[in-house]
């Protein structure tokens, strides 16, 4: 069976399918990966072949800090010329990558094309969400979007996801269908139903991310799909680590950030007494005051490093919220956007952290933040969710997609 992986999105969108794609290698299946080309150097170096899709992400994240950006967002027609010239990236760039493929596996909700392509070439699609609020349930509301106006206060979840589907065919309808036209297709009149199937994957832990209907069979629940790390930590982190007591990780991923950002974080921890690992980031944050007691660090291990640390505070994103929780380490979580305010409150309810306010943390409110997910309960707690974290998402979503019918009932 040949394979095609499919995502635009930052490395946490990426790694997920490269556990995919390592389990079903091991399986005996051939592998193709259709992402972002920031990713392309790594993907090389593990042997699979892999077709860039769209512009580097990374220049947005490193342009102009999130302080110093525009306030005024764009206008509904900037917006909706995006999204034609991405739907005619997509067509172009997935139909290639698929070609020869015998099922597409296409992950985050702008994956605009995959399941035309697949239709136009009669091969399976599977749909797979990180997050158990991207999919639509009358048991919770659509994640928040930017641009989107404000939903009436009083309006319930089946409102809110009518809404939501409004939006996707405001946005994506009209390229999607004359695309679809230009391949012999039929037009769609819901795209938001289109892309996610009435049978999607829910790659998410089911203690951290469960699905909110368990007697739903529609959707599949795998599991997280967890890529195992067995890279050493450099010498100096090491040496780091061994010179004190458990210091505090600071990271943003690849998330925008504001002038400052590192300073802040570094003050919280010594305000509490904790030595501080930042990581640098897409954002690249460095503490600059020079101050003993502090570590700058780059792409790391994090499986290795959440197990050594007092707590890890982040941005909310599905894979380092996962791997702090898998590791045991209490989190603060500061969301700036979508499923990572799913991820903060998640935190805060199992009791394993805090959730921030969204947006650009103080010091004081991120060092009581950091106090509370401090506290011994807290890590005890942790712990014990960590040991309910499962490994083996990703081996059950290769052994799905193996199965002769991988859209089959769960």
């Amino acid at each position: 069976m040949r394979v095609l992986l499919s995502t635009i999105g930052s490395r946490g969108d990426v790694q997920p399918l490269v556990a995919l794609a390592s389990e079903l290698r091991e399986l005996g299946q051939e592998v193709r990966m259709c992402v972002p080309p920031d990713f392309r150097d790594w993907i090389d170096s593990l042997g699979i072949p892999v077709v860039p899709i769209g512009p580097e992400l990374r220049a947005a994240a490193t342009g102009p800090s999130a302080a110093s950006a525009p306030s005024v967002p764009p206008s509904a027609e900037q917006l909706r010329r995006l999204a034609r010239a991405t739907v005619a990236t997509q067509f172009g760039t997935v139909a290639a990558a698929a070609e020869g493929c015998d099922v597409i596996v296409a992950a985050t909700a702008l994956q605009m094309a995959a399941r035309s392509v697949a239709e136009a070439m009669g091969v399976p699609y599977v749909f797979a969400a990180y997050c158990p609020a991207v999919l639509p349930s009358p048991h919770h509301p659509p994640l928040p979007l930017p641009g989107r106006p404000p939903a009436p206060a009083a309006a319930g979840n089946r409102e809110l996801w009518a809404r939501d589907a409004e939006g996707f065919n405001d946005m994506f309808g009209a390229a999607l269908n004359a695309h679809r036209a230009s391949v012999g297709l039929a037009p769609v009149d819901d795209v938001r139903g289109h892309v996610f199937t009435d049978r999607p994957w829910l790659a998410a832990d089911p203690t951290l991310g469960p699905w909110p209907d368990p007697a739903d069979r529609a959707v599949f629940r795998t599991g997280a799909w967890i890529l195992p790390d067995e890279r050493p930590l450099s010498p100096e982190l090491e040496a780091f680590l061994e010179a004190g007591e458990p210091p505090v990780y600071f990271g943003f991923g690849s998330m925008r950030a504001p002038r400052g950002l590192a300073q802040v974080m570094v003050e919280s921890a010594r305000a509490l007494g904790r030595r501080a690992i930042v990581s640098r980031g897409w954002a690249d944050l460095s503490p600059v005051d020079g101050e003993p007691g502090c570590l700058s660090v780059g792409e790391v291990n994090q499986q290795a490093l959440f197990r050594r640390v007092a707590a890890v505070v982040h941005h909310g994103g599905a894979g380092t919220t996962t791997a702090a929780a898998q590791a045991g380490a209490p989190q603060v979580v500061i969301p700036q956007v979508y499923d990572q305010h799913y991820w903060a409150q998640r935190v805060r309810h199992l009791g394993i952290g805090a959730a921030h306010a969204p947006g650009v943390p103080a010091a004081g409110s991120l060092t009581s933040a950091l106090k509370h997910t401090l506290q011994p309960d807290v890590a005890v707690r942790a712990r014990s969710v960590a040991a309910a974290v499962r490994t083996d998402g990703a081996r059950a979503a290769a052994q799905r997609l193996t199965a002769s019918d991988p859209q089959k009932s769960s």
